[in-house]
């Protein structure tokens, strides 16, 4: 059975900067897309990052590009998101998702994903 646990959010100051872990248990391990989400209040989950487990292949939302950095460490079966100059619009709850994936295709939308996290709640103060 696949199980992902993020950790890793908190409450910051804009500028600051903030690292995400998911863990995964359960599952093959080469053939995923793992990716990064977030979700506020009455607004679907958004897109943030996605990493193709096998490959490295990456890509990012707009909105996080050049200040957000995916990656994944495969001996340990985790999964990061490191966040840096944060912004008030950055707060959110945050989910690691998996899809099983034969292609290095990075779905942007959530109902692409197969299992989710928990979630942890990132809060960036202006």
């Amino acid at each position: 059975q696949v199980r992902l646990v993020a950790s890793g959010g908190g409450l910051v100051r804009t500028g600051d900067s903030l690292s995400l872990s998911c863990a995964v248990s359960g599952g093959p391990f080469s053939t995923r897309i793992m990716g990064w989400f977030r979700q506020t209040p009455g607004k679907e989950r958004e897109f943030v990052a996605g990493v193709a487990w096998n490959g490295g292949r990456t890509d990012y939302s707009d909105a996080v590009k050049g200040r957000f950095t995916i990656s994944s460490d495969s001996t340990k079966n985790m999964m990061f998101l490191q966040m840096n100059t944060l912004k008030p619009e950055d707060t959110a709850v945050y989910y690691c998702a998996l899809r099983w994936s034969l292609t290095e295709t990075i779905p942007k939308l959530a109902n692409e994903y197969d299992f989710w996290g928990q979630g942890t709640q990132v809060t960036v103060s202006s």
